[in-house]
């Protein structure tokens, strides 16, 4: 994920997201200065805090550097989340990983399945080195046997990972993976069966391509591999393998394959150029946009696989053997980012609009979720998710969408806001709060922690904390206020939160659309206050003939409901006062 290059010399790159990734229940966000951040679920010590307790907000991983200096030490610049496993990639090259940790080999021993050579410690709570990379060579660095030279520790540029399994692309452009991966069964010729491998794996079938993009899902791989020896332009090929019972590999067929195919539909020769790519349990979601020449960027979601909660959005529940484009879906926009959840999948646009389909509204829920009769069931065909607040209906700046098993997670702002909705149990939702959340919900970003306490003490002037330095109680005492102040701002976040939630409910429920920022008067922005009489006539004098009757009506409903009331009341005091002059004159 590219930071942006445009921030000016005050941009603050720690309060600045430029990658997000969502495991089963656990979130994870890497900032721009390469610090990495985790909320949710902390079983099995997926969010690698050092414990397995749940976290409602944001936490700092803390890498073990010891004995580098401050400006030594290592940065996270890539980051993935497998069901309850975490992976992240440091500036060095290097792999670090966390979490789950248990696979099952052919031989029935249980080994570790993060990549460490400790087979004993299955589990980790915290990040720990991949070792394995640095006595291993690149499939596509193969010396001469007579070379007496050391090898060179791999260095890898990205990883990723979904389910039991994890990957990683090298600097050569070369493949690996580890944990939950495919192999050719013992049971005799063609079989096929995912077991596990503690050491990564070379995929030789691209041996003189490079890798580009890989995703992956429970037990199927799906990567974007250039069609020369490097990558130019628009010149990537769709390969898949690994389980396809429902036709998850995009194949045509429901036939399981142990090696690399290609996906014919974005093969060399097609007229599309697929650029991303993103797995769920037993579906897959590319992006692609026509090859140029071409006038437009406007570009295509193509989905295939399992079908049965709608997560393929093509209006129907049945699976597809082959990529089919999700045809409700505007032509004419450019698709940045895509992501699949188990049930699910999310697309956002580069216009800020998002949307979701899929189990339970596209949420990605169980059906058990506190839906009324009416809003329940599964989403067949797309649905847009609105910013739900007060700056508009649209996420402006869009930077990225993310998926877990029930939720969902979007970069916007250009990296400097959060925004979640979907399952909240265990605090993946990182707003504070463990309830299901229907409709984007603001995540609490930069969280209130001892990380960010230097740069808040920063605008109070250098003398100050040169004087604070040396005066332990003002330092204490300013500590205390700036916790106060901390617990403070969050109670005001979570209320403006309701504000805003309330807001958009009554706006819609009125207007038939949620609350956009034009719709709020002049001059209440300006100045705080209002005067609704004359607001109240200028938004009549300016609404079309359907807003006014659909302002009729609510009203009209709204005065019969009120009439009723008050004849309910009515009556009820006639039958009060007869029966209390029924009893007095007995």
């Amino acid at each position: 994920m590219e930071t942006n290059d445009s921030l000016p010399p005050s941009g603050n790159l720690r309060r600045k997201i430029v990658a997000i990734a969502a495991g089963e229940a656990h979130t994870l966000a890497l900032s721009g200065d390469g610090s990495v951040y985790s909320w949710g679920r902390g079983m099995f010590g997926r969010l690698g805090t050092g414990s397995e307790s749940d976290e409602l907000f944001p936490v700092r991983i803390k890498l073990d550097n010891s004995g580098k200096l401050e400006d030594e030490r290592l940065k996270f610049v890539g980051i993935a989340a497998g069901s309850y496993h975490s992976l992240a990639l440091t500036d060095d090259g290097s792999v670090w990983s966390w979490g789950y940790n248990i696979c099952i080999l052919r031989t029935g021993i249980i080994y570790a399945r993060n990549g460490f050579r400790d087979t004993t410690e299955y589990n980790s709570a915290v990040p720990r080195l991949v070792e394995q990379f640095n006595e291993l060579g690149s499939p596509d660095s193969l010396t001469d046997e007579l070379e007496t030279k050391p090898k060179a520790p791999i260095k890898i540029c990205s990883v990723k990972a979904g389910g039991m399994m994890s990957l990683a692309i090298d600097n050569l452009g070369a493949l690996w993976m580890w944990g939950n991966c495919p192999w050719q069964s013992s049971g005799g010729e063609g079989g096929f069966s995912f077991e596990g491998s503690f050491t990564p794996i070379p995929i030789w079938d691209f041996h003189g391509h490079t890798v580009v993009k890989v995703a992956c899902g429970s037990e199927h791989v799906v990567a974007l591999v250039s069609a020369g020896e490097t990558h130019k332009g628009d010149d990537l090929v769709c390969f898949s393998w690994g389980n396809n019972s429902h036709g998850q590999l995009g194949l045509g067929d429901k036939e399981s394959r142990l090696r690399p195919e290609i996906v014919q539909k974005f093969n060399q020769d097609s007229s599309w150029a697929v650029y991303e790519v993103a797995c769920g349990a037993l579906h897959t979601a590319l992006l692609a946009h026509k090859k140029r020449p071409n006038d437009t960027l406007e570009s295509v979601c193509w989905t295939f696989g399992l079908g049965d909660k709608g997560q393929l959005g093509h209006g129907t529940t049945r699976s597809a053997l082959v990529p089919e484009p999700v045809k409700e879906l505007p032509q004419s926009v450019y698709l940045v980012s895509v992501d699949c959840g188990l049930f699910h999948t999310s697309v956002v646009s580069s216009a800020g609009d998002v949307w979701s389909w899929g189990m339970e509204k596209g949420l990605g829920l169980c059906p058990d979720a506190s839906f009324t009769n009416n809003e329940a069931g599964d989403a067949i065909s797309p649905l847009l998710y609105s910013c739900n607040g007060l700056i508009g209906s649209k996420f402006q700046d869009p930077v990225q969408v993310g998926c877990g098993a029930a939720h969902t997670v979007l970069v916007a702002h250009d990296g400097y806001k959060l925004w979640s909705w979907g399952r909240g149990r265990s605090g993946v939702l990182g707003n504070g709060k463990t309830n299901d959340c229907f409709i984007p919900s603001v995540v609490l970003w930069p969280p209130l922690t001892e990380d960010f306490k230097p740069e808040e003490l920063k605008t109070d002037g250098e003398e100050d904390k040169v004087a604070e330095k040396g005066d332990p109680a003002k330092a204490a005492e300013t500590d205390k206020r700036l916790s106060l102040a901390m617990e403070e701002m969050k109670l005001l976040q979570s209320k403006l939160s309701v504000m805003e939630r309330y807001a958009s409910i009554l706006h819609g429920s009125i207007f038939g659309k949620p609350l956009d920022e034009h719709d709020i008067p002049v001059s209440l922005k300006n100045s705080g206050t209002a005067d609704i009489a004359k607001e109240w006539d200028d938004m009549l004098e300016s609404a079309d003939r359907s807003k006014l009757v659909r302002l009729e009506m609510f009203y009209r409903n709204m005065l019969a409901g009120v009439k009723d009331k008050q004849m309910k009341q009515r009556i009820q005091e006639i039958v009060k006062e007869c029966l209390q002059s029924s009893t007095a004159g007995k």
